[in-house]
């Protein structure tokens, strides 16, 4: 899926391009209607429960800061205009959330009348929410491919938009959930439900939800626009398999398996986590993986061509192939020269991403030219990666060990629940 041709994209459209595709109006009073819906939604939900409604508003939206910041930073080289991000976000969080809402539940009342009762007791949940919102989901990225197709070209940027959408989707669901908690429990105004949905399925099931289903959809959205080296129908079929691939992922995360098994406590839980999240888990990073070495072998090649020390070098072409890499470049920076030698090699590899992506190079080598000579002045003249220091294996195992701890104490808290 990741092989076939990345094409430049022409820049960041303009609002006004935009408001010329008839498409874009279209989104936009889908996306509108949503916003009315979602808003009388969240009217009624501050008058019930003012406190616990703003607790979950407030956690889920500080959950979704480092979940947006690392999608969007998935495409170094090229990255997904502001606008655009935000349009597939608004998708996900108000018009695939409100879709799905009577949406699943009409077709879990389908499966109680179609099957029995007892079927769709354990089961309705695991067929009729992905079936509507893995669907709801990708027409947010077939959305942004009709209002802006030009900015789709490559599989990563597929992945990227799908993931947004599938983050919107999970911070308005999980909202939503919350509250629904704090109904339920019969206690009034309280928190305590809003803080246990938020360990569930926040900080716990959010890393292999909702986000990871749109990645995987979407990426094959985004094949099905580039991959023009192949035939048609198997565009439409990689697409397919993508979009059902999310689905499934999320009939297994639904589904009533290993649930009772496993029996009650934390190593249950993890037990549950494990089984049912790693395989999607694993699956996306290795596509997103792959995808992103295809684009960075895309463009570390144009920057390769200009075959000029003073816009790249060696080391530098190597460090831009990788996140890792680029980090490792920023660290040995700060240890010679400081945070703002630091900042310079940042600055350096943004100029440098840019210029591989520019049509146009004159523009681009102004800026490299530029860093390069902040660099200089800060006595450290290449953004080439260091050899991993023992400080950083340090801090690795430091904060490997308070995730690790962290998760555990959420894990005994719901265990024990």
């Amino acid at each position: 899926m990741t092989d076939s041709v990345v094409r430049p994209a022409a820049g960041s459209p303009r609002v006004s391009a935009l408001m010329r595709v008839p498409a874009f109006w279209v989104v936009l009073a889908v996306v509108a209607a949503g916003g009315l819906r979602m808003a009388q939604l969240a009217g009624q939900f501050f008058t019930s429960y003012p406190k616990a409604t703003a607790t979950s508003v407030l956690l889920f939206a500080l959950l979704a800061v480092p979940f947006w910041l690392f999608v969007s930073e998935l495409d170094f080289f090229e990255p997904e205009p502001t606008k655009l991000l935000v349009l597939a976000f608004a998708w996900g969080g108000l018009v695939a959330t409100t879709v799905s809402i009577p949406g699943g539940v009409a077709l879990q009342n389908l499966v109680a009348k179609l099957g029995s009762p007892q079927l769709a007791a354990g089961w309705g949940a695991a067929l009729a929410a992905p079936t509507v919102e893995e669907v709801a989901k990708t027409l947010g990225v077939v959305a942004i491919v009709l209002i802006a197709r030009s900015q789709v070209n490559s599989v990563l940027d597929g992945v990227v938009y799908g993931a947004m959408v599938g983050l919107g989707f999970q911070i308005a669901e999980d909202i939503v959930f919350a509250v629904g908690a704090v109904a339920l429990a019969g206690q009034g105004d309280q928190v305590q439900p809003v803080i246990a949905t938020f360990l569930l399925r926040g900080f716990l099931s959010g890393i292999w939800s909702h986000t990871l289903f749109g990645a995987l959809a979407g990426a094959g959205i985004g094949y099905l626009v580039v991959g023009r080296e192949r035939g048609r129908p198997h565009r439409v079929g990689v697409a397919v398999l993508a979009v059902l691939g999310a689905w499934a992922s999320h009939v297994l995360w639904n589904a009533p398996l290993v649930v009772d098994g496993l029996g009650n406590g934390a190593l249950a839980l993890l037990g549950v986590l494990l089984v049912k999240g790693l395989p999607p888990l694993v699956l996306i990073l290795l596509l997103v993986r792959r995808a992103h070495d295809s684009e960075a072998d895309y463009y570390v090649g144009r920057l390769a061509e200009l075959d000029d020390p003073e816009l790249i070098t060696s080391g530098e072409l190597e460090a831009l192939r990788s996140g890792a890499r680029r980090a490792s470049a920023r660290r040995l920076a700060a240890e010679q020269g400081g945070r703002a030698a630091a900042s310079a090699v940042r600055r350096l590899q943004r100029a440098q991403a840019r210029l591989a992506a520019s049509p146009s190079v004159a523009p681009g080598e102004a800026a490299v030219r530029a860093q390069r000579a902040e660099l200089r002045r800060l006595g450290h003249p290449e953004a080439a990666a260091g050899p991993v220091s023992w400080r950083h294996r340090a801090w690795t195992i430091a904060a490997t060990a308070v995730a690790i701890a962290v998760l555990w104490v959420a894990l005994s808290a719901l265990g024990g629940a």
